[in-house]
This record gives structure tokens, sequence and C-alpha cells, in this order.
């Protein structure tokens, strides 16, 4: 992987990790455009093949620089984490004053985003090794569901903004402590259609928060804070699956570069969004997997 890559992959991962446009669908189709996907075996520094537990049938199979390509989108998701950490400080020291009896609203919305957080726990190490085998880079699965997911925005925008009495005020609506375990919980389910590749785990949360009554302006931000935990736990458990393959296949260089571009586009994205989504809501994103979709099914038949 060159620095170039790197810079790329940094970009797209930093700019749509937060959008509701699906960052690993992107990732998945620029490593395809990049030459990334590819099924040529990694070797290790001695020259000898490297080796990964296949998953679905248990036996080895080499590690290839696909696997690489994908694990390496994972890891530099640290540098979007780090752009919330340091955008939400506060909110972050709020909820750890919380978690030692310091903060009674701190408590209270720890307790709703790791509710929230639980499913995907869950149903993720169950389907992880699946997922990776069918769908992990399926261009095809990664387009339906962008397809799909933008429907599923219009029709949630339009139920916001018509269908009931919505919030006008970006800060109208229940604050994020003030959700129930229940409409937690209804987030943190919804929050596990993104598993697949193409649906957006931010579009997923985000809609999530509508259903349950937050603001524009809140169900992004419980979206970001949600995704914390969850980017976190997912680059954690692939670190120590795949660590060993991962760090022998990786150089520091490019690793280090992608985290500070996803890093500094992520802070970007972040600010913008928040602003956007209370004055004029999710029909763009919707409007924009549509034509991402056709463009990839255009490609992939060409």
């Amino acid at each position: 992987m060159s620095h170039l890559d790197a810079v790329i992959l940094g970009l797209v991962e930093g700019i749509t990790e937060y959008l509701p446009i699906s960052s690993t669908g992107h990732l998945i189709l620029t490593n395809r455009l990049l030459g990334l996907d590819g099924d040529t075996p990694v070797y290790d520094a001695s020259g000898t093949p490297i080796m990964v537990d296949d998953g679905a049938s248990g036996e080895l199979r080499p590690y290839t620089l696909g696997d690489a390509a994908y694990a390496y989108v994972i890891v530099i998701q640290a540098g979007a984490i780090a752009a919330v950490v340091i955008l939400y400080w506060r909110t972050i020291l709020n909820i750890a004053l919380g978690c030692i009896g310091r903060s009674a609203t701190g408590r209270r919305l720890a307790v709703n985003l790791i509710t929230a957080f639980l499913p995907a726990a869950f149903i993720g190490l169950l389907l992880d090794d699946w997922i990776e085998s069918y769908l992990g880079d399926n261009v095809y699965a990664v387009a339906g569901a962008l397809f799909v997911g933008a429907f599923v925005m219009l029709g949630v925008e339009r139920w916001r903004k018509h269908g009931r009495k919505a919030p006008v005020d970006p800060e109208d609506g229940p604050a994020l402590h003030e959700l129930s375990i229940k409409q937690s919980l209804m987030i943190g389910f919804i929050q596990c259609l993104a598993m697949w590749p193409g649906t957006s785990r931010s579009m997923a949360t985000i809609v999530g928060g509508y259903l349950a009554g937050l603001s524009p302006k809140h169900a992004a931000e419980f979206s970001f804070l949600l995704g914390l935990i969850t980017l976190t736990a997912a680059s954690g458990y692939k670190f120590v699956s795949n660590g060993e393959q991962m760090l022998a296949a990786l150089d520091i260089g490019p690793v280090l570069l992608g985290c500070i571009m996803a890093f500094v586009s992520a802070a970007l994205a972040v600010k913008w969004l928040v602003g956007y989504l209370s004055k004029h809501g999710l029909a763009l994103f919707a409007w924009y997997r549509i034509a991402l979709a056709f463009a990839v099914f255009i490609f992939i038949g060409a």
C-alpha cells in the first residue's frame, strides 16, 4: 500500500464515517478502484505466505492483499474516533463523571449508550465471520444496500416532517440522557442493520434517533457517541483476532498517515453534518446514495 493509497483511503474514511452514506461501502469501492481488493497472497519479511483461519471452513488459507486492505480501513477508523473524542470531550467527560457517580445526566447517558451498543456486540460476534466471507468485498451487496437505505431515509424524513408533529428547533425533543432504555435498545437493534456493507451505521442510528423522537441535531450526536463505542469495539476485535497478520502486512507509515487524514476529514464532516441536518434533513444523502448505487451497477457491468 502506497502513501497515496493511504491518503485517499484516510480521506474517504473520515468524510464518510459519520455521514449517512456508508463508509464501509465507500472504502470497499475505493479499494476496488485502487486495485487493493485482489487475491494476491501477502508474505512476511522472510518471504513466507501469511496464513489465516478461513472462518467459514476453519481451514488455513493465505492472507491476501484484499484482507490487508479491509483490515487497514478498520484500523484507520482510529482517526475518525479521535475526531469525535476531541469535538465532544465535554460530553465524554460528563459520561465519565457519571460512571463514578458524580453526574446524574452523565450516568443516564452512559446507560443509554451501553444499552444501544449491546445488540451490535452480540450480533456482531455471531455474524462477523459470515459477513466477511460473503459480504466483506461484495460490490453488489454494497450497491443494493445503498439503494434500499436511500428509500428508508426518504420515508423516515417524510414521516418526521409530515407524519407527526416534528421538533422545529434543533434543540427541541428529548435530550440524549432522557431516552428510555426501550428507545436506546431500539436504536441499537437498528444499528445492527449496518452490518450489511453499504447500509451505513450513521444512517441506521440517525434513523433510529428520529424514530425515538430525537431532533436531527441530537440524533446525529447520539450517532457520533454510539459510534465511539461501536467503532472502538470493532477495531479492537479486529486487532485482537487478526493483529499479527495485520502488523506483518501493513507498514506503519501508511497506517499513521491514513489515521491523520481520517482524523482531519472526520472532524470537518462532523461539524458540518450537525448544522446541515438541523436545516435540511436527510434527503440530500438519500439522493446521493441512489446516484452512487446506479454508478456502481454501471461500473460493475462495464
